[in-house]
């Protein structure tokens, strides 16, 4: 016997396509200014776990006039930040370290005056250590590595304010947290991610980049708009330190993270919760009302940037309606978290 759908069914589902269609007709307007022989960005839109947009616009090389794709891998930068919180995320489950210990523990070289800073503090931004960034000889070229921040940070005895009490940034902290994870793990940094993350999810071509180490495949080089001229600035004196921001991958990796977000296949419910809630309230941040571990939280949204000298990246996630955008450029400007927002607005529903 042949059914009838009934036809407001039909046209509630064609005016959806037609919704879809119109919002993914916006997005390369919106994305103009990575169009043609410029460096570039990738793309991606993923809604219910099925990538509505995945598409690259503009060059990955210049030099080379390699364009960017779907498997172009970018330099994270700050992005990295929510793969090192999942590492100690997950040292703790088994375990190996608690988020209450002391970072003296583990890192027994920083001055007492920092004995009551706690990994979970480093987490939020709350352990209130002096930025490494600062305490760099002035004019440096030459880039300084995690040991390095560490002996800048061991020869610190300020801090901004007590741990707990206040929020900062800090990069410094989750130089730190990789040092951490090493030693909790008794591997490197590069190692543990690759096999208890970037592996088990199938994240093939992610990984730690380290001088001397695997080659980034299909990598994307950083440029910076000087004078009206692109020229490469690839890499800057901070660029080689690794639990800050020191992960390339491309969306079709980040497809697989984002699916992991959603479910016990790498953290536990309890330990998903820990880092997509309030651990640390921010105050003078815009479109941030919160910190969790490794997540910026506004709203009903978790996001994170990533910015270092010729690469500008963001992931958001509305966790609520299982949307999310990656947007991934290797270029010094423009910001991304205003398009990728305005994007991801597009494909909401009301």
């Amino acid at each position: 016997m042949r059914k009838f759908v009934p036809l407001f069914l039909v046209l509630l589902v064609l005016a959806g396509r037609v919704q879809a269609g119109d919002a993914i007709a916006d997005v390369d307007g919106l994305m103009s200014r990575y169009h043609g022989d410029v460096p570039g960005a990738s793309l991606l839109v993923i809604k219910d776990g099925k990538p509505l947009l995945r598409r690259g616009y503009g060059l990955a090389n210049l030099e080379t006039h390699e364009a960017a794709t779907p498997a172009t891998n970018y330099r994270l930068a700050s992005v990295t930040k929510q793969f090192t919180a999942a590492a100690v995320l997950l040292l703790a489950e088994r375990g190996s370290l608690s988020l209450d210990d002391h970072v003296r523990h583990w890192i027994p070289e920083l001055p007492a005056t920092h004995e009551a800073i706690t990994i979970r503090q480093l987490l939020s931004h709350g352990g209130g250590l002096i930025d490494y960034e600062d305490l760099m000889p002035a004019h440096v070229t030459e880039q300084i590595s995690d040991a390095d921040v560490l002996r800048m940070l061991a020869a610190e005895p300020r801090s901004y304010f007590a741990p707990g009490t206040s929020y900062r940034y800090s990069n410094g902290g989750y130089v730190l947290l990789g040092l951490i994870v090493e030693r909790a793990s008794k591997q490197s940094l590069p190692d543990f991610l690759a096999k208890n993350i970037f592996k088990p999810l199938g994240m093939t071509h992610t990984l730690l980049y380290v001088l001397g180490g695997p080659e980034v495949t299909h990598r994307a080089y950083g440029y910076s708009e000087e004078n009206g001229r692109w020229m490469r600035t690839d890499q800057s004196p901070t660029s080689a330190t690794r639990g800050d921001g020191g992960i390339y991958s491309s969306i079709d990796d980040m497809a697989k993270w984002d699916a992991a977000l959603y479910d016990h296949r790498l953290l536990s419910d309890d330990s998903r919760k820990l880092a997509f809630s309030a651990q640390n309230q921010v105050h003078d941040e815009p479109d941030v009302d919160a910190y969790g571990f490794g997540w910026r939280i506004h709203g009903d949204v978790l996001w994170h940037s990533g910015e270092s000298m010729g690469f500008r990246n963001v992931i958001i996630r509305w966790p609520r309606q299982h949307l999310t955008v990656v947007l991934l450029s290797n270029r010094n400007d423009p910001e991304p978290y205003r398009t990728a927002l305005a994007i991801g607005q597009r494909f909401l529903q009301p």
